[in-house]
């Protein structure tokens, strides 16, 4: 089977170095060509062809979020956004997720190579993932969905509702097509996606930016309300409980589960105890299985549970475990799964 082909592209020649180590030291994989700024890495891109590309942001000649913006334009490919953990940084790394980035690898500010090296196993499984994901092509004046979808008639007993949905690779674009069209007046929906701590605040932020419903970073202990979305912060596992006639969230911060924490694993097995047929889950885009058992024990206790189709995928990996387990009772479409989500809700409103 030939190897994975790597372009790497950033202008410091440690970090070029230290990539191309990390890369060549894994048995599917190889450095085909290295380049410190776009302008360059646009000609090798042409004679090298290369299966995925690890991009910097702040380069000479061209910053890394334009050379994205242009590449998912002309020549849509696998990226793999290297960024630094800075406030500035994350919001420039959720922007290139939304340009069409397949995910992002953050490089540490200090400890450069020490922490690469530690980061070696996730920089391999994450460019074995975007070498498999599906890239689209990026409308250059494509706007946002930021207008909930209308909801015939009104829900009864909305307190009792909750859906809940798991993603990963690919699950920033999902969520955000999926939230944005929720109205206002929607359950609240409880979330957990594959990302870290320092990521999962400015990710609610602007999700809550775009859509009807109030989104937030979830915080232990806090009733769960309609018309509100909880991210589960990137440290801490998210559960609900029931206490009186109200359900609230809880946090955990117990072992990973599927190598994660957070992990829809837990999401969802806390909502087949604790809400049962009251639960309406969704399991979207996303390397690997998390999410498939607990959504599986969510089905059994009474719950409507939905996987995202193929198609509409980024990675085909945590929906297609769902289905397989025999975990879903529908598949649809990302641009479904909102809709069917309010007509089952109505349904049983």
């Amino acid at each position: 089977m030939p190897k994975i082909k790597v372009l790497i592209i950033d202008d410091s020649a440690l970090i070029r170095s230290l990539m191309r180590e990390i890369i060549n030291s894994q048995p599917d994989m190889e450095v085909v060509g290295q380049a410190p700024d776009p302008i360059t890495a646009r000609d090798l891109i042409k004679q090298l062809n290369p299966d995925v590309l690890t991009l910097d942001v702040e380069m000479p000649r061209m910053n890394g979020l334009d050379f994205l913006e242009k590449l998912m334009r002309l020549r849509p490919m696998p990226v793999l956004m290297v960024s630094t953990l800075t406030e500035r940084g994350n919001e420039v790394t959720l922007k290139a997720l939304e340009l069409g980035a397949v995910d992002f690898i953050t490089k540490p500010r200090i400890g450069v190579t020490d922490g690469l090296a530690e980061l070696s196993v996730e920089i391999g499984d994450k460019i074995r993932t975007a070498a498999r994901a599906r890239i689209r092509r990026h409308a250059l004046n494509e706007e946002p969905v930021n207008k909930p979808r209308p909801l015939a008639g009104h829900f009864l007993n909305t307190t009792e509702k909750i859906v809940f949905v798991g993603s990963s690779t690919g699950g920033t674009e999902a969520l955000k097509e999926f939230l944005t069209r929720m109205p206002a007046t929607s359950p609240a929906v409880l979330v957990t996606q594959h990302m870290p701590e320092a990521f999962t605040r400015s990710f609610a932020q602007r999700l809550d930016g775009l859509s009807a419903m109030t989104v937030k970073e979830a915080e232990h202990n806090e009733r769960v309300v309609p018309g509100h979305a909880y991210i589960a912060p990137g440290h801490s596992h998210l559960l609900l409980r029931k206490s009186g006639a109200y359900y609230y969230t809880e946090l955990s911060q117990a072992e990973p589960v599927n190598r994660h924490r957070p992990s829809v694993d837990v999401l969802f097995n806390s909502a087949a105890q604790v809400a049962g047929a009251n639960a309406l889950g969704v399991i979207m885009t996303g390397m690997g299985k998390d999410g498939a058992v607990g959504m599986l024990a969510m089905r059994q206790a009474g719950a409507y549970t939905i996987a995202q189709d193929e198609a509409s995928c980024v990675v085909f990996g945590m929906p297609k475990a769902a289905i397989e387990l025999g975990a879903a009772v529908e598949v649809a479409s990302l641009n479904d799964i909102a809709g069917r989500v309010l007509e089952r809700l109505g349904r049983r409103g």
